[in-house]
């Protein structure tokens, strides 16, 4: 089903009910496709620690460098 922005806009809800039910929206503007009305996709649990073990954080990550300092706070720190 191909509809005029302008009916979108003031039939919002029925253009919704209508996509999660599986018909296909394009809504147009001056006859030029702009976007597509789809129902939501549940992507799926995440996976936490997908990369346990694959890395290693050293042991001096948090220790400043002195020629970093420099750039930032000058010679005079």
């Amino acid at each position: 089903m191909k509809i005029n922005i302008s009916e979108v806009k003031a039939n919002l809800s029925k253009f919704v009910n209508m996509a999660y039910h599986g018909e296909r929206i394009v809504i147009l503007k001056n006859n030029i496709p702009l976007v597509d009305i789809v129902p939501h996709q549940i992507e799926g649990k995440r996976t936490l620690g997908l990369l346990a073990g694959q890395f290693t954080v050293p042991d001096d990550f948090l220790d400043e460098d002195d020629q970093i300092n420099r750039m930032f706070y000058g010679d005079d720190q």
